[in-house]
């Protein structure tokens, strides 16, 4: 066992899967976490591993990038997707799960290891020693000015939210159908909507009355967690091709697309509850109740956790954290999750990893892992510490990810989907290869 202790500062998923890293080598990790004595906003549970958002990790495919992260992440023993598959819910060709059982189950894991000591207190400095803050774009006030005393670090900010759950039996189930995209299943409910129906709604968002929220500005809203308020106003038929659209979703019913479409997903293993798919939001509570009671079903739903929206801080990275999330000016000081620009549950946790095991390297006397930019786990390494004058949150997408090399004599594959999933292969021979 090493003679050395790392401190993980924050249970969020990157600061989980660190301390799972290091601990799994036999290395002693204090585990720092605010909660239950402190919370933010958007914190609800005492648990690690709290999903504030969505309940989905997301496409779980390899002709998606995140589906070859999470097979990256499930090769090199991920606590994270081992629990999320442990706690898995009917969502189509995505990886949903059980919020609550999700995280008891990452929460157990920690509490349980020899080699993890977990400490309920706020940390308001970082601390000398091999350390990762993997405190989220939720970090306290204290803390994030910390952070931002570091001597290069260039502190930014947007703005995240999350959608609406509604309780299942308060649901008029008669005004849905049950599908999944393109006849992938039944896992989702659908509320399908007429054009009157349609304009009507989006009329009654516009007009709705939102929470006022300091510093706001619409520009400062990260693309992929866009309220639907904010959909609108760029266009009224905007929603109609973002989450409310209604292609591969033919009503079984009458046996044709509707004009848009509202998708619940299953949002616990008891299926009590579903999540508004794509329905992140700033309404005030009582506008969501009322304009969202015109969705068709939704009528008298009952609201298990209204929509909020709440500000997210990251980090300047690039030039501030090398590829393995690095301090490039402190060695053995990581940094780790979203703060960090990276995007989404799957793509923090990823970085806790390479945090939590490059970190592990060092402590036992070994050169630190460098993955390739054809892995995407490497990718997001490199995206966030390669140079960059427009820094932004980013998920793991192939955009960042090597594309194949040409080969004389052989043909560029054409059809995206075998393209990908040849990149994918690639990627997952070279992880098997470090096993």
């Amino acid at each position: 066992m090493s003679d050395r202790r790392a401190t993980v500062i924050g249970a969020g998923l990157a600061g989980c899967e660190a301390a799972w890293q290091l601990a799994r080598r036999g290395i002693p990790v204090t585990l720092v976490e605010m909660k239950p004595r402190m919370k933010s906003p958007a914190h609800h549970s005492d648990q690690f591993a709290e999903l504030v958002c969505s309940n989905s990790f997301r496409g779980d495919r390899l002709s998606s990038a995140v589906g070859l992260l999470k097979a990256e992440m499930r090769l090199m023993d991920s606590l994270i997707m081992r629990c999320a598959d442990e706690s898995r819910v009917p969502a189509g060709d995505a990886l949903a799960v059980d919020r609550e059982g999700f995280s008891r189950r990452v929460t157990d894991c920690l509490r349980s290891h020899p080699c993890i000591t977990v400490e309920e207190r706020e940390v308001t400095e970082i601390p000398e020693g091999p350390v990762i803050v993997a405190t989220g774009p939720l970090t306290s006030d204290a803390l994030a000015d910390a952070i931002a005393s570091l001597p290069g670090i260039g502190t930014l900010h947007f703005y995240d939210a999350a959608a609406p759950i509604v309780m299942k039996d308060s649901l008029d189930e008669s005004r849905m159908f049950r599908l999944s995209r393109y006849g992938r299943g039944d896992d989702y409910l659908n509320c399908p909507m007429t054009r009157e129906e349609y304009d009507r709604f989006i009329e009654a968002l516009l007009g709705a009355e939102t929470a006022e929220i300091h510093g706001f500005e619409e520009s400062g809203v990260f693309e992929g967690c866009m309220p639907i308020e904010s959909m609108a106003r760029r266009g009224h038929m905007v929603p109609a091709f973002g989450p409310m659209k209604p292609v591969g979703l033919r009503d079984p019913r009458t046996g044709k697309e509707p004009f848009a479409v509202v998708q619940l997903r299953q949002d616990d293993a008891g299926e009590t509850m579903y999540n508004i798919v794509g329905f992140q939001t700033r309404l005030k509570f009582g506008e969501q109740k009322r304009v969202f009671g015109l969705i068709p079903g939704l009528e008298n739903a009952v609201y298990a956790r209204y929509g909020v929206m709440h500000r997210n801080t990251f980090l300047s990275s690039p030039g501030f954290l090398n590829e393995r999330y690095e301090m490039v000016s402190r060695p053995m000081c990581y940094f780790a999750g979203q703060m960090t620009g990276v995007e989404g549950y799957v793509e923090s946790a990823g970085s806790g990893l390479v945090a939590g095991r490059s970190l592990a390297d060092q402590l036992e006397g070994k050169t630190p892992m460098a993955l390739p930019g054809f892995t995407a786990l490497g990718a997001m390494g490199r995206y966030v510490s390669a140079p960059n004058t427009h820094f932004q949150p980013m998920n793991c997408t192939f955009g960042i990810i090597d594309p194949l090399p040409a080969v004389p004599g052989q043909k560029k594959i054409r059809d995206k989907k075998a393209r990908y999933e040849a990149v994918s292969a690639r990627a997952l021979e070279y992880i098997r290869s470090l096993q």
